[in-house]
């Protein structure tokens, strides 16, 4: 066979090849998915189950691996075949453990490959109604005041509201003091003691104890005004230009799942995020749908990492 010969015969193969995983994308999934969650709410991840359950004619199991900070249910997917059939919820938690280990490749981009953002919460400040601060701008100049003063609880080193707090205390070039607790609601119960002055709390955490009063909440996170909470300033538009935290959860597929796969995958799911009842169901449960493209998950989850790890370096955080 000549060389021209057989260049044509390679291309003919690769095209025929592009055809096929194109085909099978389309016929996808032709036996029960897996949607494995190890940290966070498994609300969205139930929700959708049950719409692309009924959607394709194939059973979506969501398979809960608690435990090792989300490294159980990573470890689970990661090791299985990249044919579309195992899916891993993945959090924001996951951007910040992989900035504590700079030296090593984040497993999220190393061995897995982006198809969705499914939804995002902004964290809310919350304070206690004693501490006399009615703004971002008055804690911070509080803290000025009184450095050393003001206690702040957290899940523990490296959680998200941690992190979150020293985003903001960095910025401001103040100190507040961190108490990290074995759990959230364990730092809450302290908070709406009085124990506690101030902690950042996910939305679905922190709407029910602003609207009853029990809390005061002096911002939000988010980038924009968030649309649970629209009367609530950002941080950064109270005197901290770039200030944004949001917490989030994806969906992540093993590494070498064809991409025809991934974009099929992808616009089933985003087909569901944009049903008006799931809009609504998440919207109560304080959660707001996304919904990106492949590309976009990918360009955040690197940008997000790289973001934390800085952070983290930059104020010598070590996990204990």
């Amino acid at each position: 066979m000549t060389s021209n010969k057989r260049l044509a015969a390679y291309a003919c193969m690769m095209l025929m090849c592009g055809f096929w995983s194109a085909a099978s994308a389309a016929a996808f999934p032709e036996r029960p998915v897996r949607i494995v969650l190890g940290l966070g709410s498994d609300l969205m991840s139930r929700v959708l189950a049950q719409k692309l359950s009924a959607t394709w004619g194939h059973s979506v199991i969501v398979d809960q691996r608690p435990g090792g900070s989300g490294t159980i249910a990573t470890d689970t997917v990661a090791k299985s075949a990249p044919d579309g059939y195992n899916w891993l919820i993945s959090a924001a938690g996951q951007t910040i453990s992989a900035g504590f280990e700079p030296d090593k490749p984040s497993r999220l981009d190393a061995e897995f490959a982006s198809v969705t953002m499914l939804v995002s919460a902004p964290y809310f400040v919350l304070v206690h109604p004693s501490v006399p601060a009615k703004s971002i701008a008055e804690l911070i100049d509080l803290a000025r005041a009184k450095p050393g003063t003001l206690n702040y609880a957290t899940s523990g080193i490296g959680s998200a509201p941690h992190m979150a707090t020293v985003l903001l205390t960095t910025m401001a070039k103040v100190n507040l003091v961190h108490v990290p607790y074995k759990s959230s609601a364990a730092g809450m119960n302290d908070l709406l003691g009085g124990h506690m002055q101030i902690s950042f709390q996910f939305a679905p955490v922190s709407i029910p104890l602003v609207k009853s009063g029990r809390l005061k909440s002096l911002g939000v996170t988010s980038a924009q005004r968030s649309a649970l909470a629209p009367d609530s300033p950002t941080i950064a538009e109270s005197g901290f230009p770039g200030y944004e935290v949001i917490g989030w959860q994806g969906i992540h597929v093993p590494k070498g799942t064809p991409r025809a796969l991934i974009a099929q995958i992808n616009k089933d799911v985003v087909a569901v995020l944009k049903q008006p009842d799931v809009k609504e169901r998440m919207f109560g449960a304080g959660l707001e749908l996304i919904g990106n493209t492949p590309t976009e998950f990918d360009a955040f989850v690197k940008k997000d990492t790289a973001r934390w790890t800085q952070l983290i370096k930059q104020a010598g955080l070590k996990l204990e």
